[in-house]
C-alpha cells in the first residue's frame, strides 16, 4: 500500500524533534456529503473536504500545541516552532508526556466503503427526496416533513510520534434521517423521527427510516401531562445507549484524576444490577465507529466497564493514566484541532433475558420513553443527579396506554444503575455503532409540567 500523504507529512515533522523534546503529529483529511430535501427540492447541498495537522511538542514537563487547517508546506513546516514556543509558556506538570508503545497488537480493521465515493451526488439527492416522499406517504396524519437528510464521512488520519508510535487509520459512514410532523386533533404538532446509519447508501433503508419515524409520532397523538409518581420506566435501545453513554462518560480517566465524577473512588465495587455488564468495544468489526488505534496511535481493544454489575475500569488515555499510576486503555479520542482526552467509542452491552414486548405485558404501571430532552443541561456529571425533558406512552396492566408530554424524569444515576430491572436479550445496532438491548429502571420520578 501507497504510504498516505497524512503519514508522510506527520513522519516529517516527528524528524524535527530536538534532543530531550518529544514531538507529536496528528494529521488527517475528510470529505463531507450533506443533502438536506424539503418539499421535492434541495434546500442545502454541502460537498466538504478539509485537511488539518495538529502537533504536540513536549519538554521539561511542559506541553504546547499548534495546529493548521491544511497540509501546506509553507503552512505546516512553522507548526513545530509554534508548538515550541507555546510549551516554553505552559507551566509543568508531571502529567504531561506521549504515550509509549504499549506492545498491544493492533486489530487489522478497515471500516471503508468505496461505494460512498462512487455514488453520485444526484443519487444521494433522490435517497433524501425519496425519504420525504416515504415519510408523507406513510400515514394520512402526517402534516410535512421537518426535513430529510442524507449524510456521509470518509476520513483517514495519521499519528506519528518521536516515542515509535506510527499509526494510520480510515473510515467511513453514510446515514440517512427524517422528522415527521404529524397533526393532532387538538391543534398541536407532534413529531416522530429516525435514522439510519450504514456502510454505504445502497445499504441504507428508506422505508424502514420513514415507517419509524411516523409511529413515534403517531403513538403521541392526544399526549397531555402526565401524573406525578414511580413508574417502571421502559428504554428501547436508542434510549438505553443515551443513558449508558451519559455513563460511560462519567468514567472517564480525567474525571476521575480531578474528582468529577461519583464513580472516583468505586473499582471493584458493585455500582450496578448484577445483570448488566457493559464494554467499550472499538475493534467490533461490525460497528461503524470500529477503529485500530485511538487518539495517541495506540492499539484500541476492548475495555471492560461493569461486568456483572460491579465496576471494572476507567477509560484511560496516557495523561489520565499517569495521574492514577496504571495504564492506557487505548481510550483517547481527538482531533487534529485538540490535544486527546480519553472517551468511548462504541458500547456493548451483554444480553440479558426478554424484549421489549415482553417487558410491556410484564408491567402494571410503566412508562415506555419515546423522546428524552435537555440531557446536555439535565445531567450532573459530578454528582449524577438527572433531570430531563420526557415524552412517552403509559404502560397500563401490561398494554399500552395514553402518551404523555412535558413530562420529567429525575433521579440520580448511581442509583439508577443499581435499579435496573430487566437488561434484554434484543440487542440492538444503533447508529453510533453501539449494541444495546431494552433496559426497564425503577427508581426514577415521573412529573408533569415543563422539563427544568
Amino acid at each position: 500500500m501507497t504510504v498516505p500523504e497524512s503519514t508522510r507529512l506527520a513522519r516529517r515533522l516527528v524528524g524535527q524533534a530536538q534532543p530531550g523534546e518529544q514531538i507529536e503529529v496528528c494529521a488527517g483529511s475528510a470529505v463531507r456529503t450533506e443533502v438536506r430535501v424539503h418539499g421535492g427540492m434541495v434546500e442545502s447541498l454541502t460537498v466538504a473536504e478539509s485537511r488539518g495537522v495538529g502537533v504536540r511538542v513536549v519538554v521539561d514537563g511542559r506541553e504546547g500545541f499548534a495546529h493548521a487547517g491544511t497540509f501546506d508546506a509553507d503552512v505546516v513546516d512553522e507548526l513545530v516552532e509554534e508548538a515550541r514556543d507555546n510549551a516554553a509558556f505552559a507551566e509543568p506538570d508531571d502529567r504531561v508526556g506521549l504515550a509509549e508503545p504499549d506492545g498491544v497488537a493492533a486489530v487489522d480493521l478497515d471500516p471503508w466503503d468505496d461505494r460512498i465515493a462512487s455514488t453520485s451526488v444526484d443519487d444521494k439527492l433522490a435517497l433524501a427526496v425519496e425519504l420525504e416522499r416515504a415519510t408523507i406517504g406513510a400515514d394520512r396524519r402526517v402534516r410535512n416533513v421537518r426535513t430529510s437528510l442524507y449524510a456521509d464521512t470518509r476520513a483517514e488520519s495519521a499519528i506519528v510520534s518521536s516515542l515509535g508510535i506510527d499509526g494510520w487509520d480510515r473510515g467511513s459512514s453514510c446515514s440517512l434521517s427524517t422528522s415527521a410532523l404529524i397533526d393532532d386533533p387538538d391543534g398541536s404538532t407532534r413529531t416522530g423521527g429516525a435514522v439510519d446509519a450504514a456502510g454505504a447508501p445502497q445499504d441504507l433503508d428508506v422505508e424502514n427510516v420513514a415507517r419509524l419515524a411516523v409511529e413515534r409520532g403517531v403513538q403521541l397523538i392526544g399526549a397531555g401531562p402526565p401524573i406525578t409518581g414511580r413508574p417502571m420506566v421502559v428504554l428501547e435501545p436508542r434510549f438505553a445507549a443515551t443513558m449508558l453513554g451519559i455513563v460511560a462518560g462519567m468514567l472517564s480517566g480525567e474525571r476521575v484524576v480531578k474528582g468529577r465524577t461519583p464513580f472516583a473512588d468505586r473499582l471493584g465495587e458493585s455500582v450496578a444490577a448484577a445483570a448488566l455488564s457493559v464494554l467499550d468495544d472499538p475493534i467490533d468489526p461490525e460497528s461503524l465507529s470500529a477503529s485500530s488505534f485511538d487518539g495517541e496511535g495506540i492499539a484500541c481493544r476492548r475495555v471492560p466497564l461493569i461486568t456483572g454489575g460491579v465496576l471494572d475500569s476507567f477509560l484511560h488515555d496516557s495523561r489520565s493514566a499517569r495521574g492514577l499510576d496504571t495504564v492506557t486503555t487505548g481510550s483517547a479520542l481527538r482531533g487534529v484541532r485538540g490535544t486527546p482526552s480519553p472517551g468511548h467509542r462504541s458500547l456493548s452491552v451483554a444480553p440479558g433475558e426478554g424484549d421489549l414486548e415482553r417487558f410491556i405485558s410484564s408491567i402494571d404501571d410503566g412508562l415506555l420513553v419515546a423522546s428524552l430532552q435537555g440531557l446536555h443541561s439535565g445531567v450532573n456529571a459530578v454528582s449524577g443527579d438527572l433531570s430531563v425533558g420526557v415524552e412517552g406512552v403509559m404502560i397500563r396492566n401490561g398494554q399500552l396506554a395514553e402518551p404523555i408530554r412535558e413530562g420529567t424524569l429525575a433521579g440520580a444515576i448511581p442509583r439508577v444503575l443499581l435499579d435496573i430491572a430487566a437488561v434484554g436479550a434484543d440487542l440492538e445496532r444503533l447508529p453510533g455503532g453501539s449494541l444495546v438491548p431494552t433496559l426497564v429502571l425503577e427508581g426514577l420520578t415521573l412529573g408533569g409540567g415543563s422539563a427544568a
